[in-house]
């Protein structure tokens, strides 16, 4: 009886060692795929979609392309003091873990992007993306839009009436110029290695990937 809890003991030892030894490996090979992993990059492709008071505002660069019922509609907005827009923010995401320089090549899902409206430096509302989305790791773009809205009255209300109606033709007019927005941000992500969480804020503008 003692030869068989010894020869029990001893398989124990040895399938312990063998467990230690393949988690330590894993372990390792975590820590590698940690170390060489790359954050996505972000950066700001422009606005669409931009409806002020209800008004599709796209294709328009001066107040005097309205019609009378529409100049009549966001004239009343703005009297009322709420002048509500709503617009798609899109980016471009990319993933720079293609495998190039002996990294392993990795497909991270995007799965949250909590974030803050910067207009003309001035914080407005939060956001988020509507659903996960996966972004390979090819250096190829992506695109992700995030739908926002918001009152422009309530964070622009000391601009007068043209003013603040330029601003919005600046933004999702004609000229749908990104320049005037950014996004303070804080991205979610799902790897291999689970999920993910940027320690810091990123702030994403239009003129370079961060």
């Amino acid at each position: 009886m003692k030869h068989v809890c010894k020869r029990a003991a001893g398989t124990g030892l040895i399938l312990w060692g063998l467990l230690t030894l393949q988690s330590c490996a894993t372990l390792d090979k975590m820590a590698s795929v940690l170390a060489n992993l790359k954050r996505l990059q972000f950066k700001i492709s422009d606005v669409t979609d931009f409806r002020l008071a209800g008004i599709d505002i796209g294709g328009k660069s001066a107040l005097t392309q309205f019609s009378a019922m529409d100049a009549l509609s966001l004239v009343r907005a703005f009297t009322s003091k709420n002048l509500p827009a709503a617009f798609v923010l899109n980016l471009q995401v990319v993933n720079p873990n293609n495998g190039a320089a002996g990294a392993p090549q990795t497909t991270s899902t995007l799965s949250s992007l909590e974030c803050r409206l910067l207009i003309d430096g001035k914080q407005t509302v939060t956001g988020n993306i509507d659903h996960p989305f996966e972004i390979p790791g090819t250096g190829q773009a992506t695109l992700v839009p995030i739908r926002l809205s918001l009152n422009l009255f309530e964070f622009f209300g000391d601009k007068r009436y043209e003013d603040l109606i330029n601003l919005a033709l600046a933004l999702g007019g004609a000229s749908r110029n990104p320049s005037h927005v950014a996004l303070d941000a804080q991205p979610s992500v799902v790897t291999p290695l689970g999920s993910i969480t940027y320690p810091g804020r990123i702030m994403i503008v239009d003129k370079e990937f961060r």
